[in-house]
Formats: structure tokens, C-alpha cells, sequence
């Protein structure tokens, strides 16, 4: 499969610089790996995709750590839930179909997508406040459902996490990233508690395109570092029309 790698690499790479900085990189190798490996389930695809983002998000974090200070307090238990909600998500991909979701996903999508371009100020400071116990149930409720549509339909999963966090906590576009690469983490590790022990991972595409992921997430955090809020903000809405464009053609045709 070496010849393969020479068109997954740079695409890894190029997923992991994207989902460091903003979210999103699925809606590039998802489409790629059903392209290049057609001969793999979508399980098997999934197995691929999840442990090279691990790989990836897990760098990205350790990054963020050391540069910024992160709300662990409501980070924490957010990602617990978000694990449950993944692995929730995965089993039940196995038992029925996901496209019945993406009627509701396109919805929420292009709600989120207006009330970001319409309001030029969303997420440009900080004001988050320490968490309550009212966050912290936010917290837990928003990521058990963002656990659950990582595991069940993947591509865009940073995007809407990244919202969420300007949204509902108040943060600005960079430490929304950076939290959201925390949580995000929690719920692809989780799908690997199912991949794994069914044999969906193939470790010999998997762990290369890790480590292209691990590179690309070096550049993608000192990017988001040294780009701010704006250039994330337009990054964000670039990815998420994208992702809601391609959800619109695959539900029409």
C-alpha cells in the first residue's frame, strides 16, 4: 500500500495543520481516503481517520497547553462527556444508517454559520467568567452531543466545538480552539475503544498518516498563535460553508 501513502501524507499533513487551528480537517481526508481506498469499509475508513487525528489533536494540545491558560475546570468534564457520547455514537453506526442526521446537522449548521457572519464581533474577546455549576451542565449536555456526532458522522466536529465554546462560555476564537482540540481528542480517543478491538484499523496507513498529522498540527497551532482571532473567525467560516455545501449536495443527490 506504499503508493497510497504517497497521496495520503500530504493530505494528512495538510488535515493536520487545519484541524489545529480551526477544525475541520475531516472534510479533507474523508473524502480522500474513500477516494484512494475504495476497497476499505467506511468502519475501516473511520478506524484510518480516527487514530491519525489522535495522533494529530494530541500534539496540538500539548501545544496550546504551554501557550495558553485553559479552563480545565469546565474543559474536563465537557470532554468526559463527549466521550460517552462518541462511543455512544460509533456503536450505533454499526446498527443504522447516519444520513438520517443530516437533515438536522445542515440545519444547525447554517444557523451557526449566519449568526457567526452576521455578528463581526463574535468571538474577538474574551469574556469568559469562571465556570458555575450552570456551565459546567452546559458543558457536560453540549459535549455529550458533539461526542455523539463525532462518533456517528465525524467531518466538522472541531467547527461546531469551536462555536460552542464562543457561544456559550464567552471565549474568543483562540482559546475556543484550543479547548475545543482538548475535548475533540477525548472524542476520537473514545471511537478507538470500538475500532480497535474489531480490527478496523489498518496501523500500516494509520500510523504514517499520524505522524504527517503530528507535523501538520506544529505549523497549524503556531498559525492560529501568531494569526488571532480574525484569522481564525474567517477560517472558521470558510471551513463550515464548506462542510455545509458538501452536507447540501450529498443530501440532494
Amino acid at each position: 500500500m506504499s503508493h497510497e501513502l504517497y497521496i495520503l501524507i500530504p493530505v494528512a499533513f495538510i488535515a493536520g495543520i487545519i484541524n489545529a487551528a480551526v477544525g475541520g480537517g475531516g472534510l479533507i481526508t474523508i473524502p480522500t481516503f474513500y477516494t484512494t481506498l475504495p476497497h476499505f469499509t467506511p468502519a475501516q475508513i473511520m478506524g484510518i481517520d480516527k487514530l491519525s487525528s489522535v495522533m494529530g489533536h494530541l500534539m496540538s494540545v500539548r501545544q496550546f497547553m504551554t501557550r495558553l491558560r485553559l479552563p480545565w475546570k469546565l474543559i474536563l468534564p465537557t470532554a468526559v462527556s463527549a466521550v460517552v457520547g462518541a462511543y455512544v455514537g460509533i456503536r450505533l453506526l454499526d446498527f443504522m444508517p447516519s444520513a438520517w442526521m443530516r437533515p438536522v446537522v445542515i440545519v444547525v449548521l447554517a444557523m451557526m454559520v449566519a449568526y457567526t457572519w452576521f455578528k463581526p464581533q463574535f468571538g474577538n474577546h474574551d469574556n469568559s467568567q469562571p465556570p458555575g455549576r450552570a456551565d459546567l451542565l452546559k458543558g457536560v449536555c453540549l459535549g455529550f452531543a458533539i461526542g455523539f456526532y463525532d462518533g456517528f458522522i465525524g467531518p466538522g466536529t472541531g467547527s461546531f466545538l469551536l462555536f460552542l465554546f464562543i457561544r456559550f462560555f464567552h471565549f474568543d476564537f483562540l482559546r475556543a480552539t484550543a479547548c475545543a482540540k482538548v475535548v475533540n481528542f477525548g472524542t476520537n480517543f473514545a471511537t478507538l475503544f470500538f475500532l480497535v478491538p474489531n480490527g478496523l484499523i489498518h496501523y500500516e496507513l494509520a500510523i504514517p498518516l499520524g505522524i504527517a498529522a503530528i507535523s501538520g498540527s506544529v505549523i497549524g497551532v503556531q498559525i492560529a498563535l501568531k494569526g488571532g482571532n480574525h484569522w481564525i473567525r474567517r477560517l472558521f467560516l470558510l471551513l463550515a460553508c464548506t462542510l455545509l455545501i458538501k452536507l447540501l449536495w450529498e443530501t440532494l443527490h
